[in-house]
């Protein structure tokens, strides 16, 4: 390929559907190029000082037999007897026995010290950009251009000619359609903060297991109480490294995620059965489960994924331990394998985009785009109107979304309440009072930038008939 200057991404899905190759062996050969051409001028550098001659004294197969050996030693974890015999064998098939000597001698002095270690031994001598070429992979002239200014000036000469909004999302890596749904919320100086909180890793926030531990517990432990939910705790490090989270007792859940199951609770409402019908990973779940056996009630949880709700049964195992965990199914919300009218509350925490959590998944803000929003629409609105079916009249139901987005979040429930006459909103800052600046009209909605928690939105209505 280098010979005949293809590129490896157009060539190699023709070779992978004539050789036939699928599954583990084509995930193999797509990394074996990808990675030896992404790394060909580092494993140059090497092959001539392993070899004690300069890059033109090989034939050019020969020099790509030698970058695909140096690739599966170095960077593929491949064996090194396996590694050479196969890169002789490959040279004797398609250049000729006479080089396969001169294959196996080499890559063998190459195997001789790791990546890292010729890294070392390559850099004495070398100037800082030299070095930074060598260990990234790229020419010196591209290290050159790039280091030529700071990320300021960058930013600066390429925020000529945009708009603000334009500005802002390059220096804030954001999508512009990001930044225009944030903007529809938020004023611009707050606009900047909360693009910003976006780039900052978040805390680790874990929850108790109500009537299995207290916060307390975990302040004794070394955590440190959280601001807003009387559950939340945050904490330094691995949480693994703690009983509670090992026995299933406290789990790690959003300060946010919290806030909003907990309201759906502080709504007057009758005891019996509680509905999560969208249930995974089992967060909410976890704590909906506690909260309903302190009530006298007992919660259902659902997912269609079969996955997830496996999952969902790990996180309230704690409970089911003790006879009165949950009864966790698998089931499609928009075709409920429960009678109507049967809950007492019901939530909706419905798939979204994420983009209120991009603190914790930063790569979906380059993954999402518009057309998902209009897609998880109308699927928002259908598992909006099957939480409403399910709740028994003067029942609460709440639905959440972790984004805020208008089209996932108050237009679906406006649209709701313009088609239907038996629900009617419960004001959801009635229900937070101890959250200021949470309030969007007489919903919800939560932010990384002001209250440290992921930009949970949610809605609460009652069931009138």
């Amino acid at each position: 390929m280098n010979s005949d200057g293809a590129y490896a991404n157009l060539v190699l899905p023709a070779l992978l559907r004539e050789r036939r190759l699928t599954g583990r062996d084509a995930a193999f050969a797509t990394e074996l190029l990808a990675g030896t051409c992404r790394w060909q001028g580092s494993y140059d550098t090497i092959i001539a000082a392993a070899a004690g001659r300069p890059l033109n004294g090989f034939q050019p197969a020969v020099l790509d037999l030698l970058r695909l050996g140096a690739h599966q030693m170095m960077s593929m974890r491949v064996p090194v007897p396996a590694a050479v015999a196969a890169s002789v064998d490959l040279a004797a098939a398609t250049v000729g026995e006479r080089v396969t000597g001169l294959v196996n001698a080499v890559l063998r002095r190459v195997a001789d010290k790791t990546l890292e270690e010729w890294f070392d031994q390559l850099s004495d001598g070398l100037d800082d950009r030299d070095r930074l070429a060598l260990r990234s992979a790229h020419p010196r002239w591209i290290v050159d251009r790039v280091a030529d200014k700071t990320l300021e000036e960058w930013f600066d000469q390429l925020s000529d000619g945009l708009d603000d909004r334009d500005r802002l999302a390059l220096r804030s890596a954001h999508p512009r359609w990001i930044v225009d749904a944030y903007a529809e919320l938020l004023e611009p100086a707050e606009l900047e903060q909360a693009l910003a909180a976006n780039n900052q890793s978040p805390p680790i926030s874990l929850a108790v297991r109500p009537g299995l531990a207290e916060v307390d517990d975990l302040v004794h432990a070394g955590a440190e109480p959280s601001t807003y939910s009387p559950f939340a705790a945050r904490w330094r490090g691995d949480p693994g490294e703690l009983a509670f989270v090992r026995d299933g007792r406290v789990g790690v859940q959003d300060e946010g995620s919290q806030l909003v199951t907990w309201a759906l609770t502080r709504a007057a409402a009758a005891p019996g059965w509680w509905l999560d019908l969208c249930a995974g990973p089992g967060g909410k779940s976890a704590l909906l489960a506690g909260l309903a056996r302190l009530d006298g009630s007992r919660l259902v949880a659902s997912d269609v994924a079969l996955h997830r709700a496996i999952l969902v049964a790990a996180a309230v195992r704690a409970y089911a331990g003790r006879g009165t965990g949950p009864t966790v199914l698998v089931a499609d919300a928009t075709r409920p394998a429960w009678r109507a009218d049967s809950f007492s509350r019901v939530l909706a925490d419905v798939p979204c985009t994420g983009l209120g959590a991009l603190r914790r998944r930063p790569e979906s803000r380059w993954r999402r785009g518009p057309t998902d929003v209009e897609r998880l629409h109308a699927l928002q609105v259908a598992l909006l109107a099957s939480a409403i079916d399910s709740a028994a009249p003067g029942g609460i139901v709440g639905y959440l979304t972790c984004s805020p987005h208008r089209r996932e979040t108050s237009d679906v429930l406006n649209e709701t309440l313009a088609v239907r006459t038996d629900v009617e909103v419960v004001p959801a800052a009635q229900l937070l009072p101890e959250v200021p600046g949470a309030a969007l009209g007489p919903y919800l909605q939560l932010w990384p930038h002001r209250h440290g928690t992921d930009a949970m939105f949610a809605g609460y209505l009652r069931k009138t008939r």
